[in-house]
């Protein structure tokens, strides 16, 4: 996908599910940095390539913050749907 088909990098919903049970949902207008602002941030040190992927973080929901802590294991089904970007879906093992 390219820049161009996004219409707003600041408003794709993220939602995050493990074994059928939303754990994570979000925005990426609940970021601290906008994409921009991270892009042009990184570029000045380096040089980002069409396909690289930046890593920026997660929203609240993390396992180990939840009480009690609840950690992936094998067999478990994760989820994640982008919006526009798309979904993905991993068994862990």
């Amino acid at each position: 996908m390219t820049a161009n088909e996004i219409p707003d990098p600041q408003a794709i919903p993220v939602t995050l599910a493990v074994n059928g049970a939303v754990r994570q949902k979000s925005n990426t207008s609940d970021m601290i940095f906008t994409v921009a602002e991270i892009v042009s941030h990184l570029s000045q040190f380096m040089t980002l390539l069409p396909g690289d992927v930046v890593a920026t973080g997660t929203p609240e929901g993390v396992g180990a913050a939840r009480k009690p802590p609840q950690f992936l294991k094998r067999g478990d089904v994760v989820e994640l749907d982008g919006g526009i970007l798309g979904s993905q879906r991993q068994r862990i093992v």
